[in-house]
């Protein structure tokens, strides 16, 4: 659950108002140039800003509008695999809970079949113990997978919707770019 809430908070951190900082961006150009328009990138927390701040230290740098989309696209799987940091370890988890849940289900059926092995008698108060043992290890197992899946499916559904306002801001961007570079 750590994972999760940690993966949760840090998504919900990722998000930035796309719109409004390509409008900054776009104004910073035509009144500051390059340099203002990656001091308003920089001052901004997120992905986005994080890869368009990449972008203008390349075009600070002289290099061609080519080279800087690949380096938008090269530093977009970067903030990409930063988003999804962790998420193996919570499938992992997911399906191990179960598995260990089983191991119970074993350990008590072992202790039932002692209980009758010692007692020399298969009454119900015998192999109550044992029996509850299994249902209960079995129960938390599946009640920790399936509330990990849940926030699971949530994360990974936050990463596609960051990772499709990641890339559509970057083909904005780019646009802005050419645009910029042919009013210069």
């Amino acid at each position: 659950l750590a994972l999760c809430i940690e993966r949760i908070l840090y998504l919900g951190f990722s998000k930035t108002n796309t719109k409004k900082l390509l409008a900054k961006i776009e104004e910073a150009l035509a009144n500051g140039g390059v340099a203002a328009a990656k001091d308003v990138c920089a001052n901004t927390r997120g992905p986005i800003a994080s890869i368009f701040t990449q972008a203008f230290i390349r075009l600070a740098d002289g290099q061609s509008l080519e080279e800087v989309e690949k380096s938008v696209v090269s530093y977009g799987g970067v903030e990409a695999s930063k988003m999804e940091q962790n998420l193996s370890w919570i499938s992992l988890f997911i399906a191990i809970a179960p598995s260990l849940g089983f191991l119970g289900t074993v350990i008590g059926m072992i202790q039932a079949f002692d209980a009758i092995q010692v007692a020399g008698d298969m009454s119900p108060n015998v192999v109550a113990g044992g029996m509850k043992v299994a249902l209960i290890t079995t129960v938390g197992g599946l009640i920790v997978a399936v509330i990990l899946q849940i926030f699971y499916n949530y994360i990974l559904s936050q990463v596609e919707s960051l990772t499709i306002d990641m890339e559509d801001a970057s083909i904005s961007l780019m646009d802005i770019l050419v645009k910029y570079q042919d009013n210069k």
